[in-house]
């Protein structure tokens, strides 16, 4: 049984989450929700998750699982908020241990969260299956963006985070903490492997060239089409070009009160003794030259 696919486009951060479910029944999956942030201001708003909690309870769909596809960079998770309000299981990928071992220790909370993923209810393996009620989640670890990828697959579509990208905008970029261009040539190429229609979901679209955004493609498509990833690109070919390109590239806007929040599951800190929450900003540790590259 394949399931139906509603997607959420946010703009702000070019971020597509998903609620995923079988036609006719009321078993259903978030994946990777967006909490709107301001900068600016540090102030947070739901107005992205609210369209997906609208979208829920106006078709009497169940919550059974929140889903990350990885330790975002990009957006604050807004996980624990739909919990709240919907319930379900937030899950990751077991490998988050790991992404959380490096930014507790970053951004000095290493008490605060523990580095053994209990901040989730459910840690995920390589070909773990999920049920969702008449439909079963499939998981793929597919490291490479960051070690602690994976990717969902349920019956003919996957859910790929940020490995691939629309054909004319390539791949994800591989200068994170655990990043690795040839490992992610090594999960795309497994996720190409599967059957040629086979759709898949992308976590993110930056619209290159202003083109109106876009989230689905097949592993046809990708096979053909790709930028950097296309039949007949080698792994070294690709490490180089990828490796080229994240050179030039700036960190994202949001990596330090997003990593914050998304490796506490989509908490945020404990109020200090003032009753205020605070996130924090380690200078000179990201981006630019440092003897660890990019943090």
């Amino acid at each position: 049984m394949n399931p139906l696919v509603e997607p959420f486009f946010d703009p702000d951060t070019f971020t597509i989450s998903y609620v995923v479910h079988a036609a006719g029944h009321p078993a259903c999956a978030i994946i990777d929700p967006v909490l709107d942030y301001d900068p600016r201001a540090g102030r947070v708003a739901t107005r992205s998750a609210q369209k997906i909690l609208d979208y829920v309870q106006s078709r009497q769909l169940r919550v059974e699982w929140i889903l990350e596809t990885h330790a975002h960079a990009d957006h604050l998770s807004a996980a624990q908020w739909l919990k709240q309000r919907v319930g379900g299981q937030v899950g990751i990928g077991e490998h988050i241990r790991d992404v959380q071992q490096y930014f507790a220790r970053l951004f000095d909370v290493e008490k605060e969260v523990p580095a053994d993923g209990s901040q989730f209810d459910r840690l995920l393996r390589d070909g773990d299956r999920i049920p969702l009620g008449d439909l079963m989640v499939e998981i793929l670890h597919t490291p490479g963006h960051t070690n602690a990828c994976v990717s969902y697959r349920v019956g003919d579509a996957v859910f790929v985070g940020d490995t691939l990208f629309m054909p004319d905008y390539g791949t994800a970029r591989t200068d994170f903490p655990g990043g690795d261009a040839a490992t992610l040539y090594r999960s795309i190429r497994r996720i190409l492997a599967l059957p040629a229609g086979t759709r898949l979901f992308l976590c993110h679209d930056y619209q290159p060239g202003g083109r109106p955004a876009a989230w689905e493609t097949t592993v046809a498509e990708q096979r053909a089409h790709n930028l950097l990833v296309h039949d007949g690109v080698t792994e070294a070919a690709f490490v180089a070009d990828r490796k080229k390109r994240d050179s030039q590239l700036s960190a994202p806007v949001l990596i330090l009160p997003a990593l914050q929040v998304n490796i506490r599951g989509g908490h945020f800190p404990e109020p200090g003794a003032n009753g205020i929450r605070y996130l924090k900003i380690p200078l000179n540790r990201i981006g630019g030259a440092s003897d660890e590259g990019l943090v």
